[in-house]
């Protein structure tokens, strides 16, 4: 049989009592490492209270899977783990592994620091959208930055986990807040959705639910200045905020800057198109009108060629009526299909209606 048990978010003290009976009866015991820290004192600790061997495994170790499986065919095999066993994908993995080979299997769930976070806070869990984890590599950002876009539009939350890696041989190492924050920033500079500035509310979750935890809230720009010491470190971008939450974090973190609702500018890059070039297109199509009047000879400028401007006025308002529809697609097709017969009639009459002066 494979138990999967959790420690929670407090090292080996956090083991429950049915925790320690498991893992007093299991034949194997493995401590994974990575998903959270899991000091030389954690693994002396549990075998303190076990008085057997435990071995502590990496990563590697239990994606692979199959000694942990191979073993549990016979014995009663234990994986301890870092919060809550099912939080992490690797070990939901495993555990489907170990189902579909007729391995039973058993959770005790546990404290996860997620939950932690979000509970320290004071926000409201429901109101939290997808949970995303920011890791050193550079390409990690657009995705976190994409997720926090995402739930801003939706007027959520976002928790965003850090990295963390122990080889048991180095100190650990946990992604700084401010290396979160530059990455995001760089990843603004790319996108340029809006979603991310200095002026962004945010909250910082250090060692949420120890005893030596510390939750800092304010700017980016106030933030930054913080030293928030050794992780792990969440960070959480507020969305919509109820006025209980608001009261929550300004009382329950150390309060640099009011709350701030970080969604309440936020648009729809649909939205933000429609409205960067509706009123260029509009402006164009004008502008080709006063040429067309301007010329002398009539025969060069034929009803059509007015019934074109005509139809790209109505696909610009076709446009914006769908933006306020919230049909957003139509909206962007709408002033797509106007833009398009400008520039038929601009190649057909060698004239550029888009270098009007504003």
């Amino acid at each position: 049989m494979l138990w999967f048990v959790g420690l929670g978010i407090n090292g080996y003290r956090g083991l429950s009592l049915a925790g320690i009976d498991v893992l007093k009866k299991c034949e194997v015991v493995y401590a994974e490492r990575y998903t959270g820290a899991l000091y030389k004192e954690d693994l002396e600790g549990l075998l303190s209270i076990l008085g057997s061997k435990v071995t502590a495994v990496e990563r590697w170790f239990v994606e692979d899977g199959r000694e942990i499986l191979e073993m549990a065919r016979s014995k009663d095999v234990a994986l301890v783990t870092y919060g809550d066993p099912l939080v992490a994908t690797t070990h939901a993995e495993l555990r489907t592994r170990a189902a579909r080979n007729s391995i039973k299997t058993s959770v005790l769930h546990a404290a996860s620091g997620i939950t932690s976070a979000i509970g320290e806070t004071g926000l409201h869990a429901y109101k939290f959208g997808r949970i995303i984890t920011m890791m050193s590599d550079s390409r990690s950002a657009i995705s976190v930055y994409n997720v926090v876009y995402d739930n801003l539009l939706a007027g959520n939350h976002s928790l965003i986990l850090t990295e963390y890696r122990y080889d048991g041989a180095n100190d650990p190492y946990f992604l700084s807040p401010a290396q979160v924050f530059k990455m995001l920033a760089e990843a603004e500079a790319d996108q340029k959705f809006e979603a991310f500035s200095d002026l962004t509310f945010a909250i910082v979750a250090s060692r949420a639910g120890t005893e030596s935890q510390a939750l800092v809230s304010g700017s980016v720009a106030s933030l930054l200045q913080v030293e928030f010491g050794q992780g792990p470190h969440s960070v959480i971008i507020p969305g919509a905020l109820h006025f209980t939450e608001a009261e929550a974090v300004a009382s329950l973190s150390r309060n640099l800057d009011p709350p701030m609702d970080n969604s309440r500018n936020i648009k729809r890059i649909s939205t933000q198109m429609v409205e960067r070039y509706a009123p260029r297109a509009k402006q164009a199509v004008q502008q080709m009108r006063e040429i067309m009047r301007a010329e002398t000879n009539k025969e060069t400028v034929s009803k059509e060629t007015f019934d074109v401007l005509e139809n790209a006025d109505s696909y610009i308002s076709d446009a914006e009526r769908f933006l306020n529809q919230g049909k957003f697609e139509l909206a962007v097709l709408s002033i797509g299909y106007a833009e398009g017969l400008i520039d038929s009639l601009r190649f057909l009459r060698g004239m550029n209606p888009w270098d009007a002066p504003s």
